[in-house]
């Protein structure tokens, strides 16, 4: 194998790691888990009057699952289906078809 495909495979691997380390789906669910557990704890030590000054629902407590809910989901989704950075060829063959400038 030559100097130069050796090369693009090594910046194929590493545009891959980039494409799965900043992936949005990450970096939302991750917020919403650690939010949504500073929420639920703080529902689940609400107070009496807490409780009173909304109607004897816990917000707190609601909020905080749903948030837990919502950033799980987003983290199984992207363990279910990871980014996959197009290839080299695929690269290539939309630069031919679009021009070099893309448009």
């Amino acid at each position: 194998m030559s100097d130069y495909q050796h090369e693009v495979e090594e910046l194929e691997r590493e545009s891959a790691t980039a494409a799965r380390l900043f992936d949005v789906r990450r970096i939302i669910g991750g917020l919403f888990v650690v939010y949504g557990a500073i929420v639920t704890i703080a529902g689940l030590t609400a107070s009496d009057a807490d409780l009173r000054k909304a109607q004897d629902i816990n917000i707190n407590l609601w909020t905080g699952v749903g948030m837990l809910a919502l950033g799980l989901f987003f983290l199984i989704w992207l363990k279910l289906r990871p980014a996959v950075p197009p290839t080299a060829d695929e690269l290539r063959a939309a630069t031919t078809e679009d021009g070099p400038t893309g448009g």
